[in-house]
């Protein structure tokens, strides 16, 4: 066989080897979880808590916080990024307690005390489950869901297929397979990757409003990412952005959250175009 035929050989086999790797490897990429012991006692400061565990379809026990005030106005079903567990996230509930919202956040499987095998199928099973439960005791109307990257996907899933007040998303990507091309952008993802998360295509099928705040400044998941977003529903989207805001950080700059209290004390009115220059030219 002539040298060149021997380094394409070469050349596909690490190709394929590469593949393989990335797509029965991929969960330690896309997933950063801090397991807690079971006997692990959560404590956040001037915050009531009640921990919780539901048991799954497949007998694996999903762990969550609720954040409870003194007269809810309505909950907040928090879904969050891809790292550590709840323990660290929990102190992002006083952003919603504050303005009288109970928030319930959970682990997603094999995070904090949240047991099970991992794949897109269970997470948004999972995600079913407790919204079913939170119905029970909550009318629609009052859910919020509030998805932060990772769970910005699963948030718009979640609202895709229920009738929740709102959807807000907190630097949400296109879709998580877009995201993993600016790294390995010579790979067949759409074969490798088992964590797709096509935002893009669930976000079409929302009903209720919906709110999507991201950083001008976010390197990991580009403010472009969310424009493209918000003009697959422009009907029911509107667009916040932070100047100078990051990935991480969104929660240290004072319009973060101007734009939350607005958002969540948001109430759906239709516009009134009378009088206004709507449709004028500016020819004339």
């Amino acid at each position: 066989m002539p040298a060149w035929g021997i380094t394409i050989l070469i050349v596909l086999a690490v190709y394929a080897g590469i593949s393989i790797a990335i797509y029965y490897l991929q969960e330690y990429f896309l997933f950063k979880p801090e397991k807690l012991p079971r006997d692990f006692q959560f404590f956040y400061e001037n915050q009531q808590v009640d921990e919780y565990n539901l048991e799954t379809h497949d007998d694996a026990v999903v762990n969550g916080l609720h954040f409870k005030t003194s007269q809810p106005k309505g909950v907040v079903l928090y879904l969050k990024g891809n790292s550590k567990s709840i323990k660290g996230w929990g102190k992002f509930a006083v952003d919603f307690t504050r303005h009288g919202y109970d928030v319930i956040m959970f682990d997603y499987r094999g995070f904090g005390k949240s047991t099970g095998r991992r794949s897109q199928k269970g997470i948004q099973q999972d995600l079913q489950m407790i919204y079913n439960e939170v119905k029970k005791k909550v009318e629609e109307k009052y859910i919020i869901l509030y998805g932060r990257s990772l769970g910005s996907g699963f948030a718009t899933k979640l609202a895709s297929v229920n009738n929740p007040r709102m959807l807000i998303l907190e630097s949400p990507y296109y879709s998580l397979k877009k995201v993993a091309a600016q790294f390995v952008p010579f790979m067949p993802l759409s074969l490798a990757l088992r964590f797709p998360l096509p935002t893009y295509k669930w976000i079409r099928y929302v009903k209720c409003p919906i709110f999507i705040i991201h950083g001008t400044n976010d390197r990991l998941i580009p403010l472009a990412s969310s424009v493209k977003l918000s003009q697959i529903n422009p009907d029911r989207t509107r667009l916040y952005t932070v100047i100078g805001g990051g990935h991480k950080n969104l929660n240290n700059f004072p319009p973060y959250h101007k734009m939350l209290e607005e958002i969540i004390h948001y109430k759906e009115a239709p516009i009134n175009l009378e009088g206004s220059s709507y449709q004028k030219d500016h020819k004339q």
